[in-house]
């Protein structure tokens, strides 16, 4: 298995509006090709204004073609397209569990 872990900085104020669009048009498509999220959060202390969410995968070629099939989807393009303008940044992080994480 391997965590995408994914870092969005947004637009300060924006935070409502961000979850707002997520919750109504990327989380139903990301649900019809990745399933739920591990875990998906809003920082209260440390560098503010930011999303971490979690997703899992069997592996690296699980995650593009998961991936290649959620971009081809219209409704992804639709949650791009009102989503534009809110997000400063990102970062992306693939991660293994070790042999004792409780996520396997």
């Amino acid at each position: 298995m391997i965590v995408d872990i994914r870092t969005y900085d947004i637009v300060p104020r924006k935070m409502k509006a961000y979850l707002n669009l997520f919750e109504e048009y990327a989380l139903p498509v990301m649900r019809r090709y990745v399933g739920d999220p591990i875990g998906y959060f809003v920082v209260e202390h440390g560098s503010l204004n930011q999303v971490v969410h979690m997703w899992g995968y069997e592996s690296l070629a699980d995650l593009e073609e998961r991936r290649r099939v959620r971009d081809a989807d219209p409704d992804w393009a639709k949650y791009l397209s009102k989503s534009e303008g809110l997000i400063t940044s990102q970062n992306n992080k693939l991660c293994r569990p070790t042999d004792w994480s409780s996520i396997k």
